[in-house]
């Protein structure tokens, strides 16, 4: 398997971990309707409802990804016009209430933010929530994106892979002064505008003005209005002719990404991130952007100008870049194995499961498993008439895995130690014939104890094909499969 084959397949197999499942789902939807009963308790806030922005309207959020709300107190006939203090008085209200009714944990009040967020942590999953009041900006946003993801599937996976890369390498943190998420969705964006050819449009052509300022009147008129118009015009670009279709494979769109942003450092000196106009544009001539006080400028396509980076301070710029590098380098190097990409790529939470799904060598144990395959007879030919078989048995030392270890990992581990007779079970082995318990040695001293010698006279095995149930031990039938002829897994029965 080549580098960007090795890239392709552990990009996807991270994909299947972080999307999220049906119960994520559910459990979102659980948290904001107790967070409805509880904003109808509080006198101020009765009529007002509570709605989801971000990832989770975007569809762009991962199994473990922060929720998003937003009380409108504006009940839905106009885009509210609260104050600042206003949005403070009714977060303070909010704190109170849900520390009386309990079930929630590691609640901090901001008020002092640009925009007043109530941060805490739900007892279902530990989702964390961020609560805001009027986010009617931040609601629109969401949409905006969801509408970009309808125009190309790749854009989702390729903002659930940047995200968790930058989790990883620690450059998801605007507390720490590097990116938030936001900022690397539209980086996303940029990239896919920029690549060759497009896959993006520039986003004036979906929406030709600032939608911020749009916002005005009834709210649900604004909203309709908007959508129609980039309704439209996404119709219009995915259905025109001259438009010539990107084909580049998932893994080719990461690695040129971050390359793309290597020595992002020395062009943020000069150069700003523009998706509205999908290209680089010099800070110098953009009158929105002077003066120049931050040490990047990716800006906020439908707030103008506003900073989507404006926490990102410039030592931690050098440190983004240096990520940037690092990864660059290990995804184009000859030797990339799926070991040392997982580091890079995700982080711990990440890697445990796809070491339960995949378990070759656990990190930090004196345990060997099995990789989803049944232990294999390797034929000894040593003469015409006799033909020995050596049964491969992991090894580990005399404390017993976790059961969580243990769970669906394939056939169950022997010992390598001597035990009793009961050791040598009666098995089928996927590839060859059924070997009796008379047919089995004992164990021999001098023999080395991480092999276990059985002789059987020489039969015609049969070939490969589908569905051959496997015995092993006491843990019961399993079904197995023959992939292409690369490796046999066993599938437990449902």
């Amino acid at each position: 398997m080549n580098s960007q084959s090795q890239v392709e397949s552990t990009l996807k197999e991270i994909l299947e971990v972080v999307k999220p499942l049906h119960e994520d789902w559910v459990t979102r939807f659980k948290i904001i309707n107790e967070l409805r009963e509880v904003v109808q308790s509080i006198e101020n806030l009765r009529g007002a409802t509570v709605e989801p922005f971000g990832s989770f309207v975007s569809n762009l959020f991962s199994r473990w990804g922060d929720l998003d709300i937003s009380i409108e107190v504006s009940f839905g006939q106009c885009v509210s016009s609260a104050g600042k203090k206003r949005k403070q008085t009714l977060l303070g209200e909010l704190l109170r209430a849900l520390r009386i009714q309990g079930g929630w944990s590691r609640l901090k009040f901001i008020p002092s933010a640009r925009v007043p967020i109530l941060k805490i942590v739900s007892k279902w999953q530990n989702i964390s929530c961020d609560i805001s009041i009027d986010n009617i900006q931040g609601e629109i946003k969401s949409k905006f994106l969801f509408w970009l993801n309808e125009i190309d599937g790749r854009f989702r996976d390729m903002v659930l892979l940047v995200k968790e890369w930058a989790k990883a390498n620690g450059i998801n943190n605007p507390k720490t002064g590097t990116f938030n998420s936001y900022s690397l969705s539209l980086l996303v964006i940029f990239h896919f505008q920029t690549c060759v050819p497009p896959i993006l449009p520039p986003l004036k052509d979906i929406y030709p003005t600032n939608v911020v300022d749009d916002l005005t009147g009834a709210k649900v008129d604004a909203e309709r209005r908007i959508a129609q118009v980039c309704s439209s015009n996404i119709a219009r670009f995915k259905s025109s002719t001259s438009r010539i279709v990107n084909r580049s494979s998932l893994s080719e769109l990461f690695i040129s990404f971050i390359a793309k942003f290597s020595e992002i450092n020395l062009k943020a000196s000069e150069l700003g991130i523009c998706t509205f106009t999908g290209q680089w544009e010099y800070i110098a001539n953009n009158t929105r952007w002077l003066p120049r006080t931050y040490a990047i400028f990716i800006e906020d396509p439908f707030e103008q100008p506003e900073n989507s980076a404006r926490a990102v301070g410039q030592k931690q710029l050098v440190k983004i870049a240096e990520v940037f590098e690092t990864t660059r380098c290990i995804l184009i190097s000859a030797n990339i194995t799926r070991n040392t990409l997982l580091p890079t790529l995700v982080g711990p939470q990440i890697s445990r499961f796809l070491i339960k799904k995949h378990p070759t060598v656990y990190p930090n144990s004196n345990y060997r498993y099995y990789r989803n395959t049944p232990p294999q007879a390797h034929r000894v030919v040593q003469s015409p008439v006799q033909t020995q078989y050596h049964l491969w048995q992991p090894q580990y030392t005399n404390s017993r895995p976790s059961t969580s270890q243990m769970q669906h990992q394939g056939p169950r581990m022997v010992p390598s130690t001597p035990k009793p007779q009961s050791q040598f079970a009666r098995m089928r082995v996927p590839n060859g014939p059924r070997l009796p318990n008379h047919q089995f040695q004992k164990p021999n001293p001098s023999v080395p104890q991480d092999q276990v010698q059985v002789q059987v006279q020489p039969q015609i095995q049969r070939p490969r094909t589908e569905g051959y149930n496997v015995k092993f031990g006491t843990r019961g039938p399993h079904q197995v499969q023959h992939n292409q002829g690369q490796m046999w897994r066993p599938k437990y029965d449902k």
